[in-house]
């Protein structure tokens, strides 16, 4: 699995402008084929700080993303941000769940 945070510091006038950019692409994201899933995340103290959170199956699927009209919309956001998009590109080769929460806090599976 692939994952992909795109941190965006945007303009406090732009805020508006770009969440609802962000939002009108998330249907069209999801339906592209390997993408897991995708949320938008504002940060709690400050609201101009938005996160893209994207996972993908693999790195061809995350790629052919990465190529198309949807991801340029998203980069087109730029004129818009206090400074260029943070973008982190992370390969997951395992996912633990809450067995792992309860191994570790010494509790008994169940």
């Amino acid at each position: 699995m692939i994952v992909v945070r795109i941190i965006m510091n945007v303009l406090p006038e732009k805020q508006k402008e770009v969440v609802q950019t962000l939002l009108s692409m998330m249907g069209p994201m999801k339906r592209q084929v390997g993408c897991l899933s995708v949320s938008l995340l504002c940060d709690m103290k400050d609201c101009n700080l938005l996160s893209v959170l994207e996972e993908w199956k693999n790195r061809e699927n995350l790629d052919h993303h990465l190529k198309s009209d949807i991801f340029g919309v998203l980069l087109g956001t730029k004129s818009l941000l206090c400074r260029p998009h943070g973008i982190h590109i992370y390969t997951v080769q395992q996912a633990e769940g809450m067995n792992a929460v309860r191994t570790a806090r010494g509790k008994k599976l169940g």
